[in-house]
């Protein structure tokens, strides 16, 4: 087919671009543009008639000025007027112009078809040729009004060029594509498959992509491809190099027709035995032609085998019928899994996660265990990682979960942030479902809330409450490992709301020894009772109510708790009107009737995990995870049931069925506390749809920005809609903090916009530069952005992070503290006794000190304490103050104008249960800014 060059006669155009070229500057190639368009300009408006030459040399520049980037406004109707040319050139840059500047609601559309079904009953192949692109490439539903009807008779025709029928085949697709509806099926269906059988490779390589995408929304129609699919496979996957010369690609015959072939035939079930028969032999010899020394060690042939390779193996586990092919198609993955090629191995484990599912190849996929945690623990790529922990899953049975859950464990500690709650979900499916002794269900899940606590979501916990509530060999020894879990220094809030439910519900069981005796186990759970968030407060206070029906000894003690003025007048409703009705009920009723109202909680009714159900959801369709149903093994021990409801009161006495969380968005549960709308921060504005205005900072805001002091990475914020988790480094006066949002429903979040927010004077003082995210958020998708922080000099607020979005139809207005503090660019400075003290004499000035006095807010610990000034960014000096008792910390903040020396001791009074911080810094703002952060730490 002739085509059109730079120097086909058009010497202008030829000129005009070297002068574009040649120009210095953009100011300059405006000019010499703007001197073309007018130029252009009058010769179309003149009154000497242009010939065709002439037209498609300004035509051409036209283009040309359009692909720089300039608009074009004029010149579409000579570009019309050289599709009625009878030459090729002037014809081709014709239907170039109108297929990239000519949209479809143009008036000169009708002009323009009129053009195009003159060209397609021309008989010409060149021009029909010409037209067939120029409908595919614009593809509107004008056109396929147009043409559909038309295009099918063109493809089945007996008299059409071959080239013609391909191009007729790949522009059906594209209507089929944009236009469905308007694609209409007839008698040409049944002749377009026997197209397959064409001598013409390219033809037939067309007519399978078309075939394929039209077999996906009409099977019936097109079953009868499956036989000639076969033959045709057959006939290329037999034939040598040689035999298929122009459509050999470095040694291999026709990859992308074999490829589609394959694909095609993944749309229907295994075919009848007779053409069954010869499908397996071409499955065969493409997995025998694998085995063979490359003939070539270019790396265009490995591909190419290789792809060819990969859809045969994709055909034979859709098949799922083969056992021998099964375990031969395995056999072949596990040599990549050791490939040297990154894609391979990545390849290798995602068809191995299928090929696991399969009763016929899962013994198979077992053989490669040691493989594939080597993996775990070695590979470079996170994406391959993923796919190593998806395979894991899926090869797990009773025979190796308990080392496949330990391998889990342990690479959870240094997995990356996006993947974690994901392990942590298939970590707990993991263990419940195949554990035979359920005391290691339950070590697992306590390990996996110590090792991952801010990412073991409601479901987890709750499913082992359900599992030990239901199972009475159990709950003796979850009570015995929560109450030994709970004596840690440090335990995340998720320990201590088991432990609250299981020590409530089973606390008896190890009262007897006097290491667990009654008072012990409410000292150890009251003294978590100030850490937590409102919930776990509510949960701990039915938990003191439950031990006053267990343990009569410890009554007035608990009494005491629920009179104390921090319960009767707590500031949230949900604790005070729990603290008031317990206290009443523990005053008022008898033994017999507390008895009744707070008796054990009864077994939960046996329903699919959540935990699974969460997991479908966050994954979505189409996953390993769905194949949970065909898994080998299906007599799964499943304890389940709606999420328990610690008993609070009578009602407690039957499980609610609104506490059920299998559809992950059903209300949660009665004991944490109060519904998720007054603790969750929910800011819906459902009156409005204004995207301007931020809405004021979420409840729980602040809580959450001052846990954040002294630890970089966790959750933010969470609702039941969104969840907001962070992972942050600083260096001297640098930070980077990664954003994750988390879709926690099954509903796309529109219009996703976070925005930070910074005061006027906090502009000056902090540079912050944010990527854009993704304005659609999948369901059960996380979205990550990234800020750059550059500490300008000191300050003391802190940005605030808005993010608005819709759901459902629904505007939604979500702030909250981005947790970006003046400490986070302090560096740990170690300092001997003489020099500390040297130091802390310079910074005498009445200006640089700063000390605050204040009550204890949180229990006394040593080892706490000294994690939270480590956390907060000094060096801890050990044994240079005097008083053993007392902690001194020194460290630099960097910022970008200055360094500025800090200094503290912090000195506490256990009997009086209050705290000394002293700060000398030479910065007296800095020195109250570190102290007010500081102080509400302890």
């Amino acid at each position: 087919m002739p085509a059109v060059s730079k120097g086909d006669g058009m010497r202008g155009l030829a000129v005009f671009i070297s002068d574009i070229r040649n120009c210095k500057s953009k100011e300059a190639e405006i000019k010499r543009i703007n001197k073309e368009l007018a130029n252009i300009r009058s010769k179309f408006k003149g009154d000497k008639a242009l010939d065709g030459y002439s037209k498609k040399k300004y035509v051409c520049k036209l283009l040309f000025i359009f692909l720089l980037g300039h608009d074009i406004d004029f010149g579409h109707m000579e570009a019309v007027n050289l599709l009625s040319s009878n030459r090729y050139t002037e014809k081709q840059i014709g239907y170039l112009f109108i297929s990239v500047l000519v949209n479809s609601n143009s008036e000169l559309i009708r002009l323009i078809n009129n053009a195009i079904k003159n060209d397609l009953a021309s008989r010409n192949p060149t021009f029909m040729g010409l037209a067939l692109h120029c409908i595919a490439n614009v593809g509107s539903r004008e056109m396929a009004e147009a043409f559909a009807g038309e295009i099918p008779k063109i493809l089945v025709a007996g008299d059409t060029m071959d080239s013609v029928k391909q191009s007729a085949a790949l522009c059906l697709l594209r209507l089929y594509r944009t236009s469905p509806d308007l694609v209409p099926m007839g008698d040409w269906t049944s002749r377009v498959v026997h197209l397959l059988n064409d001598q013409h490779l390219g033809v037939v390589t067309a007519a399978t992509s078309l075939i394929t995408t039209l077999a996906q929304k009409n099977p019936e129609e097109f079953k009868t491809s499956v036989s000639l699919a076969v033959s045709r496979l057959s006939r290329i996957v037999t034939s040598a190099s040689t035999d298929l010369q122009d459509y050999t690609y470095y040694f291999v015959p026709a990859p992308w027709l074999s490829v589609k072939l394959l694909r095609l035939l993944q749309c229907y079930p295994p075919p009848d035995p007779a053409v069954r028969g010869r499908l397996t032999e071409c499955l065969e010899t493409i997995l025998n032609k694998a085995q063979e020394p490359p003939k070539s060690k270019k790396v265009q042939h490995s591909n190419a085998k290789n792809a060819v390779l990969f859809e045969a193996i994709s055909l034979i586990i859709h098949h799922d019928s083969e056992p021998n092919l099964l375990v031969r198609a395995c056999n072949q993955l596990g040599q990549f899994l050791q490939h040297r090629e990154t894609n391979l191995r990545y390849l290798a484990l995602e068809s191995m996660c299928t090929l696991a599912s399969s009763e016929f190849s899962h013994e198979a996929v077992k053989t490669h265990i040691e493989t594939v945690i080597n993996a775990l623990k070695t590979e470079r790529d996170v994406s391959v990682r993923q796919r190593a922990v998806d395979l894991l899953y899926a090869m797990c049975d009773r025979s190796n979960a308990q080392q496949i859950v330990a391998e889990m464990l342990s690479y959870l500690e240094t997995a990356d942030y996006s993947i974690r709650e994901e392990i942590v979900l298939k970590v707990a499916i993991l263990a419940e479902k195949y554990a035979v002794d359920y005391t290691w269900y339950v070590d697992t899940i306590l390990n996996l809330i110590r090792i991952a606590g801010d990412y073991v979501s409601e479901e987890v916990w709750y499913r082992v409450i359900q599992i030990v509530i239901n199972r009475d060999d159990v709950q003796g020894y979850a009570a015995k490992t929560v109450f030994e879990a709970l004596q840690a220094p440090a335990c995340h809030e998720n320990l201590v709301k088991v432990g609250g439910y299981i020590l409530g519900e089973f606390g008896n069981l190890i009262a007897g020894d006097p290491r667990s005796s009654p008072l012990i186990q409410f000292n150890l759970l009251h003294s978590k009772f100030h850490l937590c968030s409102v919930p776990t407060r509510a949960l701990l206070l039915s938990t003191y109510i439950k031990f006053v029906n267990l343990f009569p000894e410890v009554k007035a003690t608990i009494q005491d708790v629920l009179r104390s003025d921090s319960q009767l007048k707590n500031a949230d409703v949900e604790l005070q009107q729990r603290a008031v009705e317990y206290l009443r009920l523990s005053t008022v009723a008898s033994t017999d009737i507390l008895a009744t109202v707070l008796e054990e909680m009864p077994p939960f009714p046996e329903r699919e995990s959540s935990i699974l159900a969460k997991l479908k959801k966050k994954k979505g369709p189409s996953t390993v995870t769905d194949l949970e149903e065909t898994k080998r093994e299906r007599s799964i021990d499943v304890n389940g049931g709606p999420e328990p409801v610690p008993a609070s009161t009578s009602a407690a006495s039957t499980p609610s069925p609104s506490a059920d969380l299998l559809g992950l968005g059903a209300v949660p549960p009665a004991p944490t506390g109060p519904p998720p709308s007054s603790g969750g921060g929910l800011l819906v504005d459902v009156f409005s749809d204004s995207a301007s205005a931020v809405a004021p900072l979420a409840p729980g805001s602040e809580d959450n920005f001052a846990r954040f002091v002294c630890k970089n990475n966790g959750v933010l914020f969470e609702n039941q809609l969104l969840q907001i988790g962070l992972k942050s480094e600083f260096r001297q006066n640098l930070g980077r903090m990664f954003i994750f949002y988390g879709n926690k429903t099954s509903t796309q979040f529109l219009n996703f916009t976070p925005t930070l927010i910074c005061a006027d004077d906090l502009q000056t003082n902090l540079n912050l530069q944010t990527k854009p995210v993704d304005p659609t958020v999948d369901g059960g998708a996380q979205v990550q952005q990234v800020v750059n922080i550059e500490c300008i000099s000191d300050f003391t607020e802190a940005p605030v992070l808005n993010i608005q979005f819709r759901y459902g139809g629904t505007f939604q207005n979500v702030s909250v503290k981005l947790p970006i503090t003046l400490n986070k660019f302090f560096q740990p400075t170690e300092m001997a006794s003489q020099d500390f003290f040297q130091r802390w004499k310079q910074l005498s000035n009445p200006q640089q000190e700063v000390q605050n006095i204040f009550k204890a807010k949180h229990p006394m610990d040593t080892e706490i304490t000294k994690a939270k000034i480590i956390g907060f960014g000094s060096a801890l000096l050990e044994e240079v103050d005097p008083n053993p008792a007392n902690f001194v910390g020194a460290g630099i903040i960097h910022t970008k104008t200055t360094q500025i020396g800090c200094l503290l001791r912090l000195e506490p009074n256990l009997q009086a249960q209050m705290y000394r911080l002293t700060l000398r810094t030479s910065k007296d703002t800095v020195s109250q800014r570190l102290c007010e952060l500081l102080s509400e730490q302890f």
